[in-house]
């Protein structure tokens, strides 16, 4: 295991080798001078990974006191695996429970609260993890998750039946066509092309099998919807063109769960925490912070009463942000993968 400190936060990673015999890279953040009040899993979007892109996210929540620890999926970042190929959605979601897990049943973390944290894909991610086992988690923070295909750009189901024919004789090809998401993801220029420059950011076409995977998942989570049932924090911007702003709604409204909440940003685009201008960001991780704050003050994990389901006004919601609104951009081109698009007036709430 390798460690690092800096800023009083404690760097560690190290890896794991899945069932599958293929060596995952994994990492941490931990507030250096104090016990973590609870634990965050981070769960990446499609063709991301945990240490460079995620790291300002790992940072500013154990500087607000978490434990935050999160994987490269199999084929991404430093994990092994081909790139960005998913053979099986599962077998992200099996990974990524096995392995935070394990991090649950260490001694000293059995009594911390555990949040998961899903970004774009990464919210289908966590939101099938909760699925897997609805007891075992005290919340998710979803930050434009990728839960159900807008029906704007949901592929006709003859052209599916079509690759699907194909899948298993070119699972690998990169015949999906697709605009550079970079572009259409991340508002700020500088923030954008140092994204870009990251190389353990996969950039390249999608896969066959992997675009249909995504699809196949994408269905699933739509229609189990009304089964999400732990608390969670739904946060997308209003200019996001990648992940329709719509499909967060549908899963506010359709959630089963007590403890719920969606805020919109006006004028944000998809990269919330990791594109937007520095005071935007701050603004969206100040959000996260307070909601994570008023769930993780408890030493047994039982004795949670969760707050009641969030029902303020879009008016008030909207008064609250210092975010300027911006005239909506074009969808960014590109077809089913990712869930996009189209401009919609969801409700948006306060915490």
């Amino acid at each position: 295991m390798t460690k690092e400190m800096a800023d009083d936060v404690e760097y560690h990673e190290e890896f794991v080798t899945n069932p599958r015999g293929l060596r995952l890279f994994t990492c941490g953040w931990l507030p250096a001078s104090s016990s973590p009040k609870a634990l965050i899993f981070l769960c990446h979007g499609y063709g991301m990974e945990v240490s460079g892109f995620m790291k300002a996210c790992g940072v500013e929540l154990a500087t607000a006191g978490y434990g935050v620890f999160g994987i490269d999926y199999e084929g991404h970042g430093k994990s092994m695996g081909a790139r960005c190929y998913i053979q099986k959605f599962e077998h992200l979601v099996d990974d990524c429970d096995r392995f935070f897990k394990s991090i649950c049943e260490l001694e000293e973390y059995r009594d911390k609260s555990r949040f998961l944290y899903g970004e774009s894909m990464g919210g289908a991610v966590a939101l099938l993890l909760h699925r897997k086992d609805p007891t075992f988690w005290d919340g998710a923070v979803l930050v434009a998750p990728m839960c159900k295909i807008s029906e704007k750009v949901k592929p006709h189901p003859l052209v599916v039946t079509l690759l699907t024919q194909v899948e298993e004789i070119i699972p690998k090809w990169k015949i999906v066509p697709t605009k550079d998401v970079i572009d259409s993801a991340f508002k700020d220029p500088i923030k954008r092309e140092k994204i870009r420059k990251n190389k353990l950011i996969y950039q390249d076409k999608p896969r066959l099998k992997t675009a249909l995977e995504l699809l196949r998942t994408s269905i699933s989570v739509e229609q189990s919807l009304s089964q999400v049932s732990m608390p969670f924090f739904i946060l997308h911007g209003e200019a996001d063109t990648v992940t329709d702003p719509e499909v967060s709604r549908a899963l506010y409204e359709r959630a089963a769960s007590a403890d719920k909440t969606i805020k919109l940003y006006p004028g944000m685009w998809h990269g919330l925490t990791a594109g937007e201008p520095d005071h935007n960001v701050h603004l969206v991780f100040s959000d996260i912070v307070a909601w994570l704050d008023r769930r993780s003050h408890r030493q047994d994990r039982a004795s949670m009463t969760p707050p009641a389901a969030c029902t303020d006004s879009a008016a008030a919601a909207a008064a609250d942000s210092p975010v300027s609104p911006e005239p909506p951009r074009q969808g960014a081109a590109g077809g089913f993968l990712c869930g996009l698009t189209g401009r919609a007036n969801p409700q948006q709430c306060r915490m």
